[in-house]
């Protein structure tokens, strides 16, 4: 059983309440174990909650959800680029799979909404899969022929 944990983001959570729903729905279908739920103020804090979660044993990946909307300015890009760079580096850095369950940048609330589904599902899709090919790689011994890990 993949163990996970999902840090949502609190801004915009008219949309994301409704992507941490469907989150723990489809974790609860694919039979993963949720362990942890932490909520931060929004995307551009989600990275700072991701290497305490990395470190706990009872955690073998994290789905991260959050909704960056369009507005004036180009605010959306900064942090939603900035954000998926840091956590991709944290995933990297502590070896455990991190799922990017972002909606935006350039995204209007509208369609946020219409993706909240879609994008919590993937997120939470990416997170068991990568878990368990993790696992199943790790325990992989070659023996003279190709090995395919899926």
């Amino acid at each position: 059983m993949v163990k996970l944990a999902v840090v949502v983001a609190e801004f915009n959570y008219d949309i994301t309440h409704m992507m941490l729903q469907k989150a723990l729905e489809h974790a609860k279908f694919l039979g993963a174990e949720v362990t942890y739920v932490v909520k931060v103020p929004g995307v551009f804090d989600v990275p700072m909650v991701l290497r305490d979660l990395a470190r706990k044993e009872d955690v073998d990946a994290i789905v991260t959800l959050g909704a960056v909307i369009q507005g004036a300015t180009k605010h959306d890009e900064i942090v939603a680029t900035h954000a998926a760079r840091k956590i991709l580096d944290i995933a990297i850095e502590s070896d455990k799979p991190i799922a990017l369950g972002v909606i935006g940048p350039g995204a209007s609330r509208i369609q946020a909404l219409e993706r909240v589904e879609e994008y919590a599902r993937r997120a939470v899709e990416a997170a068991v899969k990568l878990a368990k090919r993790k696992r199943l790689l790790r325990e992989a011994k070659y023996t003279g022929a190709t090995l395919f890990v899926e």
